[in-house]
């Protein structure tokens, strides 16, 4: 299979699924289970505990005695067992501890994925921005099909959509896979050069990993509170999921032709990244009405795509293939999970004094990342 073709085909059908998980996981907790808002929030709290701890620690480590072809497998049988498991469930115990081990697995298939990338990318046959676009596109249409599917049945329909999806992600791995991600990890492979500790000693690594996690965990009130903004602006339910979509297609225009910005700077994109950001959560907290945050959406591509196009393109063009693991599993754990979860905290008390403090709450992440990018792109040169 053409490799392009085959990245382009575990995106859109992974982030398929995330859409399914992201969106609607919650919803179907309380509708589908009967569990109240309490109980759901620990329960996706404590997920997103076992999703860093799984990206962080068992990803890697596995990472460095399968290939990324036998962990993408794995892990995806792994997620359908589990999630098969969720059928006869129906106690606020056995629904905690059923997605507790489902945070184990099913979040990693997201770095195991982006880890075939940074390997097909760096072996120059492969347009990262292209492929990944699909997966933003898969993102999208899993909102208005769950949408229609839910309307016409009820909540309990999702779980059966997640079923589905990962199934369908399986047979996928059925179909000829790219030489270079079936290649068994060596022992050469797992000695202390290529481990997380000598990740951490590749000048700038640090650096580059906190400024992401800064701008990445600087949206976590657009991800956890938009919905209820809109709601206090007055947004009719049925455009609001219309108006959250307008980031995502943003985003997916801009992956389309991210590989334009392929010769510029890892710092240059990180710096444009931080300024959109900053002017995006300035913007919403100015002007509280539904026609700016509609225009705000449109910089969800430099906020999120362009920084994390900035960090894939850095750790492909500066890392030795051994580390693509580790790099993309710490960086899925700190700036995407952990990071987001503290700052959703953060953002729920400034909401609670006046929705709009939320969002430009968020500016107090991007703009020492702007001073620190500026103080520090020329001295280690990314």
């Amino acid at each position: 299979m053409n490799n392009q073709r085959w990245l382009s085909q575990n995106f859109f059908i992974f982030f398929f699924t995330w859409g399914v998980f992201l969106q609607y996981w919650s919803g179907w907790l309380a509708e589908g289970k009967g569990l109240n808002v309490t109980e759901v929030g620990f329960i996706m709290g404590m997920g997103l505990i076992a999703r860093a701890i799984a990206t962080l620690f068992a990803f890697p480590l596995a990472s460095k005695f399968l290939s990324n072809k036998k962990l993408i497998v794995l892990l995806v049988i792994g997620s359908l067992l589990i999630t098969l498991t969720y059928i006869p469930a129906n106690s606020f115990t056995s629904l905690f501890i059923i997605t507790f081990v489902f945070s184990l697995f099913y979040p990693s298939l997201l770095p195991a994925i982006e880890s075939g990338a940074t390997v097909l990318v760096q072996e120059g046959n492969v347009k990262y921005g292209k492929s990944r676009s699909y997966g933003s596109i898969g993102f999208v249409v899993a909102v208005f099909i769950i949408s229609g599917i839910i309307s016409v049945f009820n909540e309990n329909a999702i779980l059966w959509c997640m079923i589905v999806s990962l199934l369908i992600l399986l047979l996928i791995q059925a179909m000829p896979t790219p030489a270079s991600l079936k290649v068994q990890p060596t022992v050469e492979d797992r000695k202390g050069s290529y481990s997380m500790r000598g990740l951490f000693k590749i000048k700038g690594f640090s650096l580059i990993l906190f400024i992401v996690i800064l701008l990445q965990g600087a949206l976590a009130s657009y991800y956890n509170y938009s919905y209820l903004y809109l709601q206090f602006l007055g947004v009719n339910p049925i455009y609001i999921g219309i108006i959250l979509n307008v980031a995502v297609i943003f985003e997916v225009i801009y992956l389309t032709k991210a590989e334009v910005f392929s010769n510029y700077r890892t710092s240059t994109l990180l710096l444009i990244a931080a300024i959109a950001s900053t002017v995006r959560w300035i913007i919403i907290w100015l002007f509280p009405n539904v026609w700016s945050f509609i225009f705000s959406q449109t910089l969800h591509s430099l906020s999120f795509a362009m920084a994390h196009f900035a960090f894939i393109q850095y750790i492909t063009r500066t890392l030795p293939k051994q580390q693509f693991s580790n790099a993309q599993g710490i960086y899925s754990a700190l700036a995407m999970s952990l990071s987001a979860a503290l700052l959703t905290l953060w953002g729920g008390y400034l909401y609670k004094i006046q929705p709009g403090l939320a969002f430009l709450g968020m500016v107090v992440f991007t703009i020492p990342a702007i001073i620190l990018i500026l103080g520090t792109r020329n001295r280690y040169r990314y």
